[in-house]
């Protein structure tokens, strides 16, 4: 059974979170934002495969599984496909590390304007090509 109501709400959610990301960056909470964006691409990466009516992992990067249901993709993802994928693969990377730290790493002393802005761009591009892909697909 595929409930398309839940695809709905992570993409709503996700654009919730794209508001919420803006007061973070007008705060320059650079390794915040950056936390943030990667739940808003991992969201909206998994509405998309819930959309293909797939059973979604509970693993914050799906770039994997997405590749292998590439033709089960509608567009305009599928040809964005290879820039989704990177997205997830860089923001997961980063995930604990902007959120903990680590014993030599400072997550507000990390992360720059620039790290920030590369997420959002990445969360936001996500976004849009997401949720054209699944209303294009309702």
């Amino acid at each position: 059974m595929r409930n398309d109501s839940l695809t709905r709400d992570y993409i709503g959610r996700a654009g919730k979170r794209l508001l919420a990301v803006e007061v973070l960056h007008r705060e320059e909470s650079w390794a915040d934002v950056v936390r943030e964006c990667q739940e808003i691409v991992e969201l909206c990466l998994k509405a998309l495969l819930r959309a293909t009516g797939m059973d979604v992992p509970r693993v914050h990067d799906v770039s994997a599984l997405l590749q292998t249901q590439e033709s089960g993709i509608g567009e305009p993802a599928r040809s964005a496909l290879g820039k989704l994928v990177a997205a997830s693969r860089t923001l997961r990377r980063d995930r604990e590390l902007a959120f903990y730290g680590s014993e030599d790493l400072t997550p507000s002393e990390f992360y720059t304007r620039q790290d920030a802005e590369n997420a959002l761009d990445m969360a936001s591009f996500t976004h849009k090509t997401v949720k054209e892909t699944v209303e294009a697909e309702a």
